[in-house]
């Protein structure tokens, strides 16, 4: 049977479809990240930039086909996170812009808004590469081109669609040497590939939804030794949470738990003497929310707002405000320290969305803002909420917590927003940046090989070392970025990391670079045994 028309339902069952689909696939999306540390997020962006579009739409009464698309565009660019995930919600806000006022798609209106949507992706980045997600959709738009005028069977053009994004995707290497010799293809142009074979998926009756059963069952604990001062309450979202395990784990955390729930939202229920350990064991799972903890409410208000903004008490009006995007509770306290006025919590694993950082942005009652990324993953979603906001707002492109330090300290309240922008930039390059974790695969990259499960260091994000223990990964880093020419060297230790073993590689290193002043300090960062900063 032919499929001649899309309506608005058949439009949201659609991006339903694609979502389910991308679920399955983002931990395989992930692993497709260039370098084998543990941020390769863009599955996980890109779902999540997928999954607020289906939370926008599900609202929508009207059957109409451009509706719809708006709907999944605003939804899309307000959950955007990461740069896959920005440059998709660039894609389906051209997607939408083409289907002005069209109450159903057919193949000609399929090809016009594949056409918008690559038009707008490419506009949406400021240097465009060959070889990622924009080739891809370019290419599937010129493949419905090919066709608009031979068939009007939306099944027949989407297959020709999904098989151009196939070979899109194979050919990136080819177009991008350092995918060519990590052994993978452009994580995003799959991720837009999967996208596209769940919108076919669903054209050819295939369900991918699944149907959750709610878990409600309560479980209390016996009473442990001591006293319980704390009641802390709050719910977990995120996907395929496991109610039984989270359980199990929290238990062992307190009195009187109560965890119910499905895959998607727990909600927890425990007496604790120390309400900060079930609070970061749901961090793990997820985004917390309705977060409270009684008799500390106050002290505990960062894990209340949990990746929302975190601003600093009341204060009078800043005619220039920052906002620094921060992993860990350590760097959030020095970035505090240093007159920043809002957090928000993320980096590597958890870029934070457009949505969150609007926010932030509201949330100060300055109407100048500064934003420090800290993050190459987070510039361009930054980039978007500064141009979203009513604020006049800057991006300082900080791709490092030691670029955002060492713009914060050429920050001047003083000065106009326009004076502290320059100065900051420009304090940018005064700082290397050394990073610390451990490889998640087994690859080559720019002729560096490593084993998953090894130690490396990575200067200025390139891979420079491999090796079997932190200490050694940080002296072969201070080697490669001749640390003996510096002056200030700062290790910003993570959270896996003990205080002892901190302080006995700073002695190490003091003796090695008796001329260097050397700090350590508590980053807190998750996956990142230490941050190095070299000035």
């Amino acid at each position: 049977m032919e499929n001649l028309a899309w309506d608005g339902i058949t439009l949201k069952n659609l991006f339903k479809s694609a979502t389910a689909w991308l679920e399955r696939n983002a931990n395989f999306i992930n692993a497709l990240n260039v370098y084998p540390v543990p941020d390769g997020d863009t599955g996980t962006n890109m779902l999540l930039t997928m999954q607020a579009c289906v939370r926008e739409i599900e609202g929508v009464k009207e059957n109409s086909a451009w509706i719809v698309a708006q709907k999944a565009a605003y939804g899309a660019l307000m959950g955007a996170r990461g740069n896959s995930g920005v440059i998709l919600s660039q894609i389906w806000r051209g997607f939408a812009k083409a289907l002005d006022k069209k109450d159903v798609i057919k193949v000609q209106d399929l090809a016009d808004a594949l056409a918008e949507a690559a038009s707008t992706a490419y506009k949406g980045v400021i240097k465009p590469v060959e070889g990622t997600i924009l080739t891809v959709i370019r290419e599937m738009a010129e493949a419905i081109q090919a066709i608009r005028d031979q068939t009007d069977d939306l099944v027949v053009a989407l297959e020709h669609v999904v098989e151009a994004a196939r070979i899109a995707v194979a050919k990136t290497p080819s177009l991008l040497p350092i995918l060519k010799e990590a052994g993978v293809v452009d994580a995003g142009g799959q991720g837009l590939l999967v996208i596209m074979e769940g919108f076919l998926k669903h054209l050819r009756g295939e369900k991918l939804e699944e149907k959750v059963t709610l878990e409600e069952t309560a479980v209390r604990t016996e009473a442990l030794e001591g006293e319980y001062g704390y009641d802390v309450q709050f719910i977990i979202k995120g996907q395929n949470l496991d109610v039984e395990e989270i359980r199990k784990a929290l238990s062992t955390m307190g009195d009187s738990v109560l965890v119910v729930g499905d895959s998607t939202m727990v909600k927890v229920h425990l007496h604790t003497n120390e309400p900060g350990t079930p609070l970061n064991y749901g961090v793990k799972w997820g985004s917390l929310v309705d977060i409270v903890v009684e008799n500390m409410q106050e002290q505990y208000r960062e894990f209340v707002l949990g990746r929302e903004a975190q601003p600093v008490p009341p204060q009078p009006p800043k005619r220039v405000a920052v906002i620094a995007v921060v992993p860990g509770k350590g760097l959030a306290e020095i970035f505090k320290s240093l007159s920043t006025d809002a957090t928000i919590s993320g980096g590597q694993t958890m870029n934070p969305s457009i949505e969150e950082i609007l926010q932030a942005i509201n949330s100060l009652p300055a109407e100048e803002i500064i934003i420090l990324p800290n993050n190459p993953n987070v510039i361009l979603t930054a980039q978007q909420a500064a141009e979203l906001s009513s604020k006049k707002v800057r991006v300082i492109p900080s791709r490092s917590i030691p670029q955002g330090i060492s713009a914060l300290l050429s920050f001047n309240p003083e000065m106009s927003l326009e004076e502290n922008v320059e100065n900051m930039s420009e304090a940018l390059s005064h700082v290397r940046t050394g990073e610390v974790t451990v490889a998640v695969r087994s690859t080559q990259v720019e002729g560096i090989k490593v084993k998953e499960g090894q130690l490396i260091g990575l200067l200025d994000g390139k891979l420079v070392a491999v090796g079997e223990s932190p200490e050694e990964i940080v002296l072969r880093l201070l080697k490669e970025m001749k640390a003996e020419e510096g002056e200030l060297l700062t290790l910003y230790y993570g959270a896996d990391v003990k205080e002892e073993e901190a302080q006995a590689l700073g002695e190490k290193v003091r003796e090695i670079f008796p001329n260097l002043n050397v700090e350590v300090l508590w980053g807190g960062q998750p996956y990142y045994h230490y941050i190095i900063s070299l000035e």
